[in-house]
This record gives structure tokens, C-alpha cells and sequence, in this order.
């Protein structure tokens, strides 16, 4: 269970603007499942040495949106169907890690609850679900924790902090940003107000200070005489910073600047502040770039993509900070199909509002008529094979990675991946 060498990582601005880019071998970080993950020796954790701590943060995609249901779509990949035996025990059920235990802070309307134990399936999205126990969803800690339980001899404890909906222009908004200046538009709506600045920063820090106090209480292979390490730190995050015009207003016609170059600065700030309050002063921080729509990312998306990885290229963060493209992991096939079911949506709008273009433009349709329709533009778009697929793969919608476990299994190991490059990188 020896740290070993791992593939090289991106942080080329092309690599992330294109998703998957035709960089130099060296500098191209390997997206093939076979080739990351080490392989596992038997051997338990070295309870001698301190535990190596790594917290993951954002919003939704951090959450989880990936139903374990999907997991057996990981198989029809000859490329993933070995990472199904990782995911997977003898049992048929989510493998347990041995040596790697999670803290889990999130919630909803101010309701924040923990959830803790020894890693496995379902420390995902738990929207609607028992808060009491984990639910039926993964995010990128799943494979994240298996990938590092296999890598490194020492006990982990993973400190996740993740909430949906949340901004790093306000919810997540460093100290170094200083207070949020709520615009025009704020005032009116009467919305983000100055106590709200960076409140899910302050309990993201407020938790792994917690937990951190007392390790032995989430990782029982915690010794005080070992102590711990802060090993590393995620970042997945970005679609309500994308989204946001008001904060990132779209440029003049010809404009060439970057019009989400405020969220490359506020994340640098962020990763300096979070060094500032942990004591680690070259914390290997791994940025996970944006990945929706795969190969095929429009405008907007292909600048977020740009802005994402700037700070990585900054002077101060190299060797320090990496920027993982997840487009790779984009699910191309579920894409197409759920771009035929977007279209079966607009058409049910467009019947329902009676839309001047429309076949229902005079609204003679009755409901049980709008419904047939519908039906029969769904059944002649969509192939039974497509929908078979859709629904052995995919859980939830494009923003969050079309729900499949597949992505979200090959994304956390990309990002363990590279944090464990970040930690060799800095061996004496």
C-alpha cells in the first residue's frame, strides 16, 4: 500500500477548454481507468503513522447526485467494467473501505446535519432521504476514499462540506474577498445580505475545526501520539457562479476578456485563505474543472472552463494547486439522449402553452389529446435501446453529470489521482 507513482495531471488552459486535449504525453493527465487506480496489497493501514486528512467541498456535483442504481452501467465499458469490482464487493454490495472513514457535513435551510463512518456508497446528495443514515447516492468521495485507502499506507479520514445551490461569489466567498458589496439588483429583490458573506466558508472551517479536535471520533485508527496530516483539498463547484449575469455580466459584442475572470480571483483568494486557516501553507489543493456537455461545451461554459483553471497556472500554486478536467468523464452517450428528452420537454410546453409554431396553436387539444401527442413524439425521438440506457445509467439531470455513477466514480479517482501527484511532488 505504498505511495506510488501516479499519472500526470493536467493544468493546460487547452486541456480544460477543449475537455479532452491534445497536449504532450507528459503533461496529459491519463484518463484511462485501467491506468489509475493502484492496485491493492491486502495489507491493513499503518496505525503508527498520523492519519492523512483531505477535504472535499462545493455544492451540488460535491454533494452527490449519482444513484448507486447506475453503478452496473460502470460495467458496460470494457475500459470501466474493472472499476465495477473496485466499487463493488464479492457480496454484490458497495465495497466498505477498510481504512478510510468520513466525516459529511450538509443539508438544507440552514438544517445541517453530519453523517459519519467508514466510507462506502451513499454519503451522497441526501435531499429527501434519512438523515440518520447514508443514503443511495455517491458524489467524488466514494472513489476518491477507495483510490487513496489502496495508495497510502496511513488511516483516512476524508472531511467532506458540501451544500447545493451555493456561490463562491457569496455563500463560499473568502475572507481575502472581503465582504460581499450586494449590487442593485440584491437590494431590490432583497437578497444576499452582508451577514450571509461567506457563511458556508465559515462553517466548511467551523466543521473540519471540529472534527479535527477530536479525530478519534469519526476515525477510530486515529493515535494522538501520531496525530494527523492535512493531506489535500477538493474543490468541485461552479454552476450558480456560471449562471449568475449579475455578478458576471456577459461582455459587448467583441469583447475579448474573460467576463468570469472575478471567480479565477476569488478562487485564489479561496485557496490561500483555506492554507491561512488550516496552518498549511502549500495545502495541494486539486481544482475540479467543470465537465457538463462533455466534448460539446457552449460559450459560457468553455470561458467557466478557463476561469476554473487560471489560478492553477499562477506562479505561486505550481506544484501546489492542479486543475483536473472532468469532461473526459462526460458521459457522451447519455448526453445525446438526454438532449432528445429536453426536446420532449419543450414540446410538452410548447403543446401546454399553446405556442403560435405548435401543433396545439389553437388549443383544440385536450389534455388526454396533449398527453397521446406527446407520447407518440417521445416514442418516435427516443428508441426503446436509448431509453434502456438512459435508465440504467443516468439519475438525474445534465447540471449535475446526468446522475451517473460512472462519471462521479472516474471523477473522484481523477482527482485522488492528482492529489496524490500534488503530495509526491512535494517529498523532500
Amino acid at each position: 500500500m505504498l505511495l506510488r507513482t501516479v499519472c500526470g495531471v493536467v493544468c493546460l488552459l487547452a486541456a480544460t477548454l477543449m475537455g479532452v486535449a491534445d497536449v504532450p504525453a507528459a503533461e496529459k493527465f491519463d484518463t484511462d481507468p485501467k491506468n489509475q487506480l493502484p492496485k491493492p496489497d491486502g495489507k491493513p493501514a499503518d496505525m503508527t503513522k498520523p492519519v492523512k486528512v483531505f477535504i472535499l467541498a462545493r455544492q451540488s456535483n460535491m454533494e452527490g447526485p449519482a444513484k448507486v442504481e447506475t453503478f452496473d452501467y460502470i460495467g458496460d465499458d470494457p475500459a470501466t467494467a474493472p472499476l465495477l469490482k473496485q466499487v463493488r464487493g464479492a457480496d454484490g454490495k458497495p465495497r466498505v473501505c477498510d481504512n478510510a472513514w468520513i466525516s459529511y457535513l450538509t443539508g438544507g435551510n440552514e438544517k445541517n446535519f453530519e453523517l459519519t463512518g467508514k466510507l462506502t456508497a451513499g454519503y451522497g446528495s441526501m435531499w429527501g432521504q434519512d438523515t440518520t443514515k447514508p443514503g443511495d447516492k455517491i458524489g467524488p468521495e466514494f472513489t476518491f476514499g477507495l483510490t487513496m485507502d489502496e495508495a497510502l499506507d496511513e488511516p483516512i479520514l476524508i472531511i467532506k462540506a458540501a451544500w447545493g445551490g451555493k456561490s463562491l461569489y457569496y455563500d463560499f466567498r473568502p475572507p481575502g474577498a472581503g465582504v460581499y458589496p450586494r449590487t442593485a439588483k440584491d437590494i431590490e429583490k432583497n437578497r444576499n445580505p452582508e451577514s450571509g458573506s461567506g457563511q458556508y466558508y465559515r462553517l466548511m472551517v467551523e466543521h473540519v475545526k471540529k472534527v479535527l479536535a477530536d479525530p478519534k471520533r469519526v476515525c477510530p485508527a486515529y493515535d494522538a501520539a501520531q496525530g494527523y496530516e492535512i493531506a489535500g483539498f477538493v474543490w468541485l463547484q461552479g454552476w450558480n457562479d456560471m449562471v449568475d449575469r449579475n455578478i458576471y455580466p456577459v461582455l459587448p459584442k467583441g469583447g475579448k476578456e474573460n467576463r468570469y475572470a472575478k471567480y479565477s480571483e476569488w478562487l485564489a483568494m479561496f485557496i490561500r485563505d483555506v492554507r491561512k486557516d488550516f496552518g498549511v501553507p502549500k495545502l495541494p489543493f486539486v481544482i475540479g474543472v467543470m465537465g457538463v456537455s462533455g466534448a460539446k461545451p457552449g460559450e459560457d461554459i468553455t470561458a467557466f472552463r478557463e476561469a476554473m483553471t487560471a489560478p492553477a497556472l499562477l506562479p505561486e500554486f505550481k506544484s501546489n494547486v492542479i486543475a483536473v478536467p472532468t469532461a473526459p468523464f462526460w458521459s457522451e452517450e447519455l448526453g445525446a439522449i438526454a438532449d432528445k428528452r429536453e426536446q420532449v420537454k419543450a414540446m410538452a410546453y410548447t403543446l401546454k402553452n399553446k405556442s403560435k409554431n405548435g401543433p396545439n396553436k389553437d388549443g383544440a387539444m385536450t389534455d388526454q389529446q396533449q398527453k397521446e401527442y406527446l407520447k407518440k413524439f417521445e416514442t418516435d425521438l427516443i428508441t426503446p435501446a436509448e431509453a434502456a440506457l438512459w435508465k440504467r445509467g443516468a439519475s438525474n439531470a445534465g447540471y449535475h453529470y446526468l446522475g451517473c455513477a460512472k462519471t462521479f466514480a472516474l471523477m473522484g479517482k481523477a482527482f485522488a489521482e492528482a492529489n496524490l501527484k500534488l503530495l509526491e511532488s512535494q517529498r523532500p
